[in-house]
């Protein structure tokens, strides 16, 4: 018998719940706790749909949920703090061996024979943040044409370049490079192009243009379900396989038109991910920013929900924190918040081990035979 149920996962991402048992061993000994630390910084916020669900009191947000709210925290297993390892965990993949970093930039052979393939010089070959490689080496690239070449906390391997000296299809072609060298003992996570626009004089800004290479991911929940609208990043973090083909929607506001567009379908799962909160405000320490997306994310759930049928299913959750209010412009290590909208049981479901649960309480939920049932029991 084929369930009739959906399941719609929506991950905030970067919006943690708290700094996590194991956080000083992940770098982050500031005691990170991105949302609650973000309604502090500002005052508090007004978002009373993500109270009503619990999601703010799951972040430790000093505010009541609805009464018929299920929610609570998820600590994540795998080794890692980002979104591959999140997303895949939340899909049943738990990544046991650290995937390899870089704190002084890349070693030398790897980076030689890059920039024999790619037919140039690098620029950079060091860890930084987006925003200030560009600003440091931008004048640079403009005047020489060699691509930028940078790292961050996180496993990456990032290229970055005007669209006016590198075209898009060439800046992936030369990611793509660079993810055929990045095996092991340099199997990063991820490859990415980072594409930039302006000047020296008046400031350089990165694009919406952004591409993802990530290491093939493991046999997953995706896999089993097949046909699942990935919105925003998903698809890429998985390298696209058991997602329906689509354009990749690059902000926020292109997400909610999508997620909108795709809760008229007959899709059985929609698996979405909300960037701004991480990309555009945690990474540049803007709490500000960042409640101002919370505020607005607010709204774009309430459209949501006038959208769900009286059996589907909705949990918001996270993949990892960014706390905008710590010296750190990385990713932090903490608990990510659980808030479950649907025909479930109301209350607080404390902290459970793996973020492994989204995945089961979606698999229980589709009534997949063979998977195992909802890691949260029984959910309804």
């Amino acid at each position: 018998m084929i369930s009739l149920n959906r399941a719609i996962v929506i991950v905030l991402d970067g919006c943690g719940a708290g700094e996590a048992p194991d956080a000083a061993a992940f770098g982050n000994d500031d005691h990170p706790s991105t949302v609650k630390h973000v309604w502090e910084a500002v005052g508090g916020f007004s978002a009373p749909n993500l109270q009503a669900c619990g999601f703010l009191t799951a972040c430790g947000v000093p505010v009541e949920p609805n009464s018929a709210a299920r929610y609570g925290r998820l600590r994540e297993l795998s080794q890692g703090k980002d979104s591959v390892t999140g997303h895949w965990e939340m899909m049943g993949v738990i990544t046991e061996q650290p995937f390899p970093t870089y704190p002084y930039g890349f070693p030398s052979e790897l980076v030689g024979e890059f920039q024999r393939r790619i037919g140039s010089h690098v620029l950079g070959n060091k860890a930084a943040s987006g925003t200030e490689i560009i600003n440091e080496y931008g004048a640079e690239h403009l005047a020489t044409g060699e691509p930028i070449l940078y790292t961050s906390a996180d496993s990456v391997f990032q290229v970055a370049a005007h669209e006016s000296v590198i075209p898009l299809n060439r800046l992936y072609a030369i990611a793509q490079i660079g993810r055929e060298l990045c095996t092991f003992p340099n199997n990063v996570q991820r490859v990415i192009a980072r594409p930039f626009t302006g000047d020296a004089v008046l400031g350089f800004t990165r694009t919406v243009h952004r591409k993802d290479y990530p290491v093939i991911a493991p046999n997953n929940l995706i896999d089993h379900i097949g046909d699942v609208i990935g919105i925003g990043p998903i698809p890429d973090l998985f390298g696209g396989r058991g997602f329906i083909s689509m354009r990749r929607t690059q902000s926020n506001k292109e997400h909610e038109v999508a997620l909108l567009n795709a809760l008229q379908s007959d899709a059985k799962f929609i698996f979405a991910n909300f960037e701004d909160f991480d990309m555009l405000y945690g990474h540049r320490n803007d709490p500000s920013g960042f409640a101002r997306c919370l505020v607005e994310f607010d709204a774009t759930l309430a459209r949501v929900c006038r959208e769900l049928k009286s059996s589907d299913i909705l949990i918001l959750t996270a993949d990892h924190g960014n706390d905008p209010t710590t010296k750190s412009t990385d990713h932090s290590r903490e608990y990510v918040p659980l808030a479950v909208i649907g025909p479930v049981k109301p209350g607080n479901i404390g902290d459970i081990n793996g973020l492994s649960a989204v995945g089961g309480i979606v698999a229980a939920h589709l009534e997949m035979s063979g998977y195992g049932k909802s890691l949260l029991g029984n959910y309804r």
